[in-house]
């Protein structure tokens, strides 16, 4: 058995919150206090901040950004009266808003965290860049490779400072991962391996039927530009429950995929996939829902292979993990010299016995992070890009969305990168861009 060596990261592991707020992201960002500085900003130098979506996600980034001296929040905004009303409770100097269209309109607000779910962040995002607002969006970034396009765009033509929030990218082992992959000594890698899996089974999230809708809930507007169907509690428990639910979320793969792949597509320098195939179904999982349980992806490059592999019917993490049931990811780089695997918080190498005969990690050459938040705020006052914003950020979802629609297909797709569109397939290039519901206009003007 080679050599081996294990670093651990400097945040301690912890679990993805059921209620759908990930709470390893507050991890990544400085308090006031712990900037020397506990007092606010005069008013004319604070950044004037609202939040669109006041679910746990919503909220723990508000708080994120309310915590530093130079941000001051003046709007909260859901389609739900009580979490509305919650949420004011905590920032009561915020005006409220049932209609984000309201809210963007507003002068005297510089920016916006997008936290509604994912079937939203498109045509959101696009109308908040449009009225001259930075945007916080958060993961996924959208479920079309035409709506991924068009925030990228937006942003662009817009000039607005926008960051996706995958704030694992903000941690200390996912920068000394890329050091050690990119310092060359793992060898040639021609395969990565990354998966997520769990085990919810079979009941899944469970089987409350479909009902009325809460009185003080706009289904309406929650519903938005795409498909209308009957109200479940389950759909809007919480993040968790909704990746349940195919049409609004994208599965597990959307919901996850952006933490996880982002690494190899940051260490590597990976561009757009050139093929895409995607395979899998809802084998076991009995429940409300109807998001695959079981998906695996195969992502081609020019110089290597990524691939995927989602599970909602079995746990087993290889080296990351094994035993009662649990949530478990990871991340396998596989080189001519040696095995880099890793999850959110610490690494290890394993030498392909001697060729690898140094395992002392390089020397750090990449900063730490401010707090994933804390960067994009900095972003918003020097008017540079944050590191994940769209125009990085589309390399990671873009490979997402193709493999949920080669999976709805049942067959590969070809991507042309340079020209961004799919090649010799009229049925996935007409699929690739969603059909909203009237009177919501997909933002054609951005592609």
């Amino acid at each position: 058995m080679g050599r081996q060596t294990k670093i651990s990261g400097k945040v301690s592991r912890r679990d993805f919150l059921q209620a759908g707020a990930a709470s390893i992201a507050a991890h990544y960002v400085i308090s006031a206090a712990a900037l020397g500085n506990e007092e606010k900003a005069p008013a004319g130098e604070r950044i004037s901040l609202a939040l669109i979506g006041c679910g746990g996600m919503g909220l723990l980034n508000l708080h994120n950004c309310a915590s530093q001296p130079d941000v001051a929040v003046a709007g909260l905004c859901d389609v739900w009266k009580s979490r509305l009303e919650k949420a004011a409770q905590k920032y009561p100097t915020a005006r409220t808003f049932h209609d984000y269209r309201e809210l963007l309109e507003r002068k005297d607000i510089d920016a916006v965290i997008i936290a509604t779910p994912p079937h939203w962040h498109c045509r959101m995002a696009v109308d908040a860049c449009a009225a001259g607002k930075d945007v916080y969006l958060q993961k996924p970034m959208t479920l079309h490779l035409a709506e991924s396009l068009a925030v990228r765009n937006a942003a662009v033509r817009h000039g607005r400072v926008c960051q996706i929030g995958t704030q694992i990218h903000a941690g200390e082992n996912y920068r000394r991962v890329v050091e050690w992959v990119r310092s060359g000594r793992l060898g040639k890698i021609t395969i990565v391996h990354t998966f997520n899996v769990m085990n919810q089974g079979p009941d899944g999230v469970g089987n409350i039927p479909n009902s009325t809708p809460p009185e003080d809930l706009d289904w309406d507007l929650w519903i938005g530009p795409y498909p209308m169907r009957p109200f479940n509690p389950l759909l809007v428990k919480s993040g968790y429950e909704h990746n349940s639910f195919m049409e609004y979320s994208g599965g597990w793969t959307s919901g996850m995929a952006p933490h996880i792949i982002d690494l190899p597509i940051w260490a590597l320098e990976l561009g757009y996939p050139t093929t895409v195939f995607s395979a899998g179904g809802r084998y076991a999982i009995q429940d409300a829902g109807d998001a695959p349980d079981t998906q695996e992806v195969v992502w081609q490059y020019p110089h290597c292979t990524m691939t995927w592999w989602m599970s909602l019917c079995n746990s087993f993490g290889f080296d990351l993990g094994r035993g009662s049931p649990a949530r478990r990811l990871g991340i396998y780089f596989h080189g001519f010299n040696g095995t880099l695997f890793s999850d959110y918080n610490h690494h290890e190498v394993v030498p392909e016995g001697e060729r690898l005969k140094d395992i002392q990690p390089p020397e750090k050459s990449i900063p730490s992070s401010p707090g994933h938040e804390r960067e994009w705020l900095d972003c918003i006052k020097t008017r540079s890009q944050p590191s994940c914003s769209p125009q990085y950020h589309v390399k990671v979802d873009v490979p997402i969305v193709l493999a949920n629609l080669s999976l709805r297909l049942g067959r590969a797709i070809r991507f042309d990168g340079e020209k961004e569109c799919i090649v010799d397939d009229k049925e996935a290039a007409q699929l690739c861009k969603p059909q909203y519901r009237h009177p919501w206009r997909f933002p054609e003007e951005y592609l």
